[in-house]
């Protein structure tokens, strides 16, 4: 370990290759949380893809939804319009 060395004489040895324990430690540390944000932007793309696929078909059924009022209106207002020219009402 490093106990009884000054930060000057750590500061040699790692600079001529030796890696200190506390380096690695802290080197190891920033690894893990590299990886851990890696998981985590994948689990958030995989949780904005759903959210987003989810809007989408919101957004279709609603599109849907209006096609087939519009159908429904022109079917009723065409059925008006053949009464009338047949001499309804």
């Amino acid at each position: 370990g490093e106990i009884g060395y000054s930060s000057t004489d750590i500061d040699s040895y790692e600079k001529s290759g030796y890696v200190m324990s506390g380096s690695r430690h802290a080197r190891m540390n920033a690894v893990r949380i590299r990886k851990e944000n890696q998981i985590y932007s994948a689990e958030e793309q995989r949780a904005l893809a759903l959210i987003t696929l989810e809007e989408n078909q919101q957004k279709e059924q609603a599109l849907l939804q209006d096609f087939r009022e519009m159908l429904q209106d022109k079917l009723k207002d065409g059925g008006e319009k053949a009464d009338n020219k047949n001499g309804g009402d």
